[in-house]
């Protein structure tokens, strides 16, 4: 009862690339740099494990950026032709590589790295890959000219992928969505349709994460406009609750997200996040107990995996231990408390 997880990302340490920082460069090559992923890889397992965290990741140390590390060895992509875009319904700018022909993906992406760690634990194992509207939220189309049709195209994609993953011995495909949060009528529609292809076939357990992103200045400053509640849930909420998706993590700890909210997910597991992204002070044990605790009220616990907000990978590497280790020793007190092991 109430098993643990992360959202995603995890700091990479700073012989592999610039910490607290985004889409950091490397600083490895070839050989040096695969055996480096690995290294920090089986690091952030055994932390994991070791701070009692039920269902384990990679952190995503295998990849640069969440979108962009799949993105990668898509064909299709010009990564020559950078545009200027808008992110996340235009609250921030970047430059993105564009669509330029249809996409196709030649070879597994992910799978080697799925591999390494699944031999490398006993413990649940999770996988993240980024969901079709976030894709298409975060590179620049010249070639489908709607956003729904070339979401579709990468969704079939996808779908390749997670069945593969799956075959290596995944146990959790998650699908990261946050531009949920900023097309929410979109999401209601072609965002969950494209989801539903994502996960067509597969037995494992699936989820989709969406949050308000992660603790940069940009969602820190978007998140001042919102007003006293968040409810951009709502909009598509039943959506995904009709949806095939198996669990739906979203963001709780420290935010005006409306708990109440979570009742409209009655169907699906519900991954409480009951750990700041955005901040680097760690949470008591008894803190992430109290976040879980009130959304007992809308959802039963047996329906409740404890998680992050979102990924830790901006935060240094310290903070996030420690922040692993409150949400494992939080969801063990709740756990004592209600009588379970």
């Amino acid at each position: 009862m109430i098993p643990t997880t992360v959202a995603g990302s995890l700091p990479k340490p700073d012989w592999l690339a610039e910490p607290e920082k985004l889409w950091a460069a490397w600083r490895l090559e070839g050989a040096e740099l695969i055996e480096g992923q690995q290294k920090a890889a089986l690091a952030w397992i055994r932390a994991q494990e070791e701070a009692g965290i039920d269902i384990v990741s990679d952190g995503e140390q295998f990849r640069r950026h969440f979108v962009h590390g799949f993105l990668e060895q898509i064909e299709g992509i010009d990564w020559q032709r950078m545009t200027t875009m808008g992110i996340r319904n235009d609250r921030y700018d970047a430059q993105v590589p564009t669509v330029t022909g249809a996409v196709r993906r030649p070879r597994p992406v992910h799978v080697a790295s799925a591999q390494f760690c699944r031999a490398n634990t006993d413990k649940l194992l999770k996988f993240t890959l980024p969901g079709p509207m976030t894709i298409c939220d975060t590179i620049a189309d010249a070639h489908y000219g709607s956003r729904p049709e070339m979401a579709m195209a990468f969704a079939e994609l996808l779908n390749a992928e997670a069945r593969e993953l799956e075959a290596a011995g995944v146990d959790v495909i998650q699908f990261d969505e946050p531009a949920f949060n900023a097309f929410t009528e979109e999401a209601a529609t072609w965002g969950v349709e494209t989801l539903n292809r994502s996960i067509e076939g597969l037995s494992c357990t699936t989820a989709v994460h969406i949050c308000y992103g992660y603790g940069i200045q940009e969602n820190i400053d978007w998140k001042k406009g919102l007003g006293k509640e968040w409810r951009q849930y709502e909009a598509f909420f039943p959506a995904l609750n009709e949806s095939r998706i198996d669990q739906v993590s979203l963001e709780c700890a420290h935010s005006h997200v409306p708990l109440s909210l979570i009742g409209l997910l009655k169907d699906k597991e519900v991954l409480v996040g009951a750990i700041d992204v955005a901040s680097t002070e760690v949470e008591t044990p008894e803190e992430v107990a109290a976040t879980l605790r009130a959304a007992m009220e809308f959802v039963d616990p047996e329906r409740i995996v404890a998680c992050t907000n979102c990924g830790l990978a901006p935060l240094p590497g310290a903070v996030a231990e420690g922040k692993l280790k409150a949400l494992g020793a939080g969801a063990a007190l709740l756990r004592k408390e209600l009588g379970g092991n």
